[in-house]
């Protein structure tokens, strides 16, 4: 097959088809990536409420290497529920 009988193949919808559905992938894209931000922000906001008096992150400055596992491992399990969700 050459050059001019491939470009009869593909018609004009074919590629408005293939340009939409690069812009649904972008948008979903950039709706995943709002929402784990989101997520992210809301549940280790969530976890400095329910911890008291630690100070979590001058924690994690003075090297303590418990608190900062604890952080990395909410970050993430929130990351892999969100990524089952969307």
């Amino acid at each position: 097959m050459n050059e001019g009988e491939l470009m009869s193949v593909v018609t004009k919808n074919d590629v408005i088809l293939l340009l939409w559905q690069f812009a649904k992938s972008f948008g979903w894209a950039l709706v995943a990536a709002i929402s784990f931000a989101f997520s992210i922000g809301l549940a280790i906001k969530v976890f400095d409420l329910l911890s008291g008096k630690i100070d979590e992150w001058e924690e994690i400055k003075k090297g303590n290497w418990g608190v900062a596992m604890i952080i990395t491992a909410m970050i993430l399990s929130v990351g892999l529920v969100l990524y089952k969700v969307i």
